[in-house]
């Protein structure tokens, strides 16, 4: 059966672009599902699924949001609309990736849209905000930004090639659509693992471990966007368990820190699911700054011990009074974890950077630190405490063996 791809757009204003794709897609033996999001005017092409079928399905009224239309007043329901329609389509297996052409508002639209999809859907979007900052667009994701250099208003040589190409990459990414987002057959199950620069070697190892157990692992970078992901994917069944290694989202949403995960809920999901977990405070002794002059230390902090992690992400040590809101934290967001929850100190350092040598070692403020999260943590957490440091082998592999055992008992 032929592939088909959504194709989703302002048709009003985009309708002969739209309408190119459309060509493109047939072109290369897929079919084409335009879905009209333009409420100034009416649509420029035939479309599949029209605008007020959209806004109907997003719980409005569209004789009446369109006799006089704001786009503030409809869009609210034009994002609700087209969530509802594409992931019923989704779940239907009618549709297998999906093509959005946009400016700024047509990608924020959009991008809105894709972000309500399952990982794994392709998603392509096809924007002229692509070349600058796409986090608001692309959020935890996996949109495939694309730029379209020109604005995308009126066909010439250039918008032909650019669309043709958008097109042939969400017609590739609906033919490996039949790769299931599942555990490998040999496998136990998916595990989810948080790490941070400062713990890879440690992560390397946990990765061997979980493998020789019989587990698959999806390793996810620590710095904000990482452990959203990750516990995203749990709350979509991805990940049947977790091995959260790095903290420093905790930290650096404390003190507002470029890792910071600036999301409540990070650090209680897997609790409040349920799953199996083993936590470290991996790379919470520190907070990572992002620097506008490379390798000058903020004022603020310059009495700190710190290093520069590169010329531009300087990492200041916290202190025992600062460290101790961190402990705060983290006890504060475990308060929905039960059974199943074990966290683990290593008590020789959080991470490379304050072990023993390390060049942020800091005993008092370990203790302060270790203090604190032993009077924060709830009961029902287990509390387990080892003489190692976060990368040592040692504690790597009882972090894996407690894990491996919390999913097996």
């Amino acid at each position: 059966m032929p592939k088909t791809i959504a194709v989703l757009a302002t048709m009003d204003t985009k309708g002969a672009e739209a309408d190119f794709a459309r060509r493109e897609i047939e072109a290369l033996g897929a079919e084409a599902l335009l879905i009209n999001i333009g409420v100034v005017g009416p649509a420029a092409t035939p479309v599949d699924i029209g605008a007020e079928t959209v806004i109907r399905a997003g719980g409005g009224e569209p004789d009446a949001l369109l006799e006089d239309p704001a786009r503030e007043e409809i869009g609210p329901y034009i994002v609700r609309g087209a969530q509802k329609i594409l992931l019923d389509l989704v779940l239907q297996n009618k549709i297998h990736a999906l093509l959005a052409l946009g400016g700024t508002q047509g990608t924020s639209t959009c991008s809105q849209v894709m972000q309500a999809l399952p990982y794994g859907f392709g998603k392509v979007m096809l924007s002229t905000a692509a070349s600058g900052d796409t986090e608001p667009f692309v959020g935890i994701k996996d949109i495939a930004m694309m730029f379209s250099v020109s604005d995308i208003l009126g066909l010439n040589p250039f918008s032909r090639k650019i669309l043709a190409n958008a097109a042939g990459a969400a017609v590739g990414m609906a033919r490996k659509s039949d790769r299931p987002l599942a555990a490998d057959a040999n496998s136990k199950g998916t595990i989810g693992m948080t790490n941070l620069g400062v713990l890879t070697r440690g992560a390397m190892h946990a990765i061997d471990l979980f493998h020789e157990a019989g587990y698959e692992v999806i390793t996810f970078h620590a710095i904000g966007a990482g452990g959203r992901a990750m516990e995203q994917m749990m709350r979509e069944g991805i990940i049947k368990a977790v091995f959260d290694y790095g903290l420093g989202e905790i930290a650096d949403d404390v003190y507002d820190g470029l890792r910071a995960s600036r999301d409540p809920e990070r650090l209680t999901v897997a609790g409040k699911l349920g799953l199996p977990q083993v936590i470290c405070p991996g790379g919470a002794e520190h907070i990572g700054l992002l620097l506008h002059t490379p390798n000058e230390a903020p004022e603020a902090w310059k009495h700190h011990a710190y290093v520069f992690h590169s010329p531009v992400v300087f990492a200041p040590r916290l202190g025992p009074d600062e460290i101790r809101k961190v402990a705060e934290e983290i006890g504060r967001r475990l308060a929905h974890s039960a059974q199943k929850t074990v966290f683990m100190l290593p008590l020789q350092g959080v991470s490379r950077y304050s072990i023993p040598g390390g060049p942020l070692e800091d005993k008092e403020s370990d203790a302060a630190f270790f203090g604190a999260l032993r009077k924060a943590l709830p009961a029902s957490v287990e509390l387990q405490e080892l003489d190692c440091g976060a990368e040592d082998p040692a504690f790597v592999e009882e972090a894996v063996r407690t894990l491996v055992h919390l999913i097996e008992q």
